[in-house]
């Protein structure tokens, strides 16, 4: 993101103004939270509430239709009984607003919402048992398949050809590849990327079609303490990264960024896999694919958040996150080898099917 389309960057007095100004509600407390290229800010007010104000970068503020559409997602989860957020209105009813404001880049527009709080830690801050990796799976597949019935007039924004983190992109990575020039791991993406368009593309035919959430992650997925000394989800957030794809694309997605929260990644796939089977069982051309489905989103992780530093080297800790634990898992999951992986997963899916 260039300096044009930088982060929103709002001062405590401008974010106290625009509280008051749009929303007649006044803080006693904010809080910045952790956000990659938007602002994103926890709101206490006076009278009780809580809220989680978020401001788009100015670069995404332009789509309106694509903002409306994931406002309208978020709703249409929260009436099918899921954990989503959802906008609330401002003082003159709109759901979302916007901003042309001066923090630090000179004037520019920002999208201005302001969120339900829902309680919760990320998932990434609790044990991942095979329990919750299970009901993880799931909760993917039922928000897919409620996503997939939604019906709204500006559905076709959703088909974003360009979009870099789609999993239907990950050939355009070659662009950025010699970011990692000199770096071992350069072989092993190329090799990825190579299997990619040889073994998943030619399948793709076959895929069933749906709208992807793009960015179930462990830093998107809130958990509360339930009454059997485990965990349950109890927030989905950020649906700035939805997209149309396939059902698979989700799955993938969804096991990669949970192996980067476990102590033995490789067992992660086979409960996610088996409560997402629960719900949609893989057809043939699926399964074969998602070793390097998954495979693939961690070379998306690795080369995207290397480029994303070299641009913005002050964000640098946030951006590396995922991608730091990321750089072993891959090249523990290339060097196993498809067959070992799989068998690994599927034997694990068959256990939780005679357990159930």
């Amino acid at each position: 993101m260039s300096a044009k389309h930088a982060k929103p960057n709002f001062s405590h007095p401008q974010v106290v103004g625009i509280m008051k100004r749009l929303f007649r509600l006044t803080p006693s407390e904010i809080r910045s939270l952790p956000s990659y290229d938007d602002q994103n800010l926890y709101v206490a007010s006076i009278d009780g509430g809580e809220y989680i104000l978020k401001i788009m970068n100015s670069e995404d503020s332009k789509n309106t239709s694509l903002i409306e559409i994931q406002t309208y997602a978020m709703s249409v989860l929260h009436q099918n009984g899921l954990p989503s957020q959802t906008a609330l209105p401002n003082a003159s009813g709109k759901l979302m607003s916007l901003e042309e404001i001066d923090c630090g880049n000179g004037c520019q527009k920002y999208m201005v919402r302001l969120l339900s709080y829902l309680p919760g830690t990320t998932i990434s801050k609790v044990p991942l048992t095979p329990q919750l990796l299970y009901e993880t799976g799931k909760m993917a597949a039922r928000m897919d398949q409620i996503l997939q019935e939604m019906e709204h007039p500006h559905l076709s924004v959703l088909q974003r050809e360009k979009f870099i983190w789609s999993l239907s992109n990950v050939p355009s990575l070659e662009a950025y590849i010699n970011i990692l020039e000199g770096d071992p791991l350069e072989e092993v993406v190329k090799s990825v990327i190579h299997q990619y368009k040889t073994s998943v593309i030619p399948k793709r035919s076959n895929f069933r079609r749906c709208i992807n959430h793009g960015d179930f992650n462990d830093l998107n997925v809130l958990v509360q303490p339930d009454e059997s000394d485990g965990h349950r989800i109890s927030g989905i957030l950020d649906f700035g990264d939805m997209n149309s794809g396939y059902y698979i694309h989700e799955l993938a997605i969804a096991i990669m960024y949970m192996m980067t929260e476990h102590p033995k990644p490789i067992e992660v796939g086979g409960s996610v896999l088996a409560g997402w089977e629960s719900v949609l069982p893989l057809n043939e051309a699926e399964r074969d694919c998602l070793y390097v489905l998954v495979l693939s989103r961690f070379c998306q992780s690795l080369v995207l958040a290397r480029r994303a530093v070299a641009l913005h080297p002050e964000n640098a800790e946030y951006l590396m996150i995922s991608s730091r634990r990321g750089i072993r898992i891959l090249r523990n999951l290339w060097e196993l080898g498809k067959e070992q992986v799989e068998k690994t997963w599927f034997q694990s899916v068959a256990q939780f099917s005679d357990k159930l």
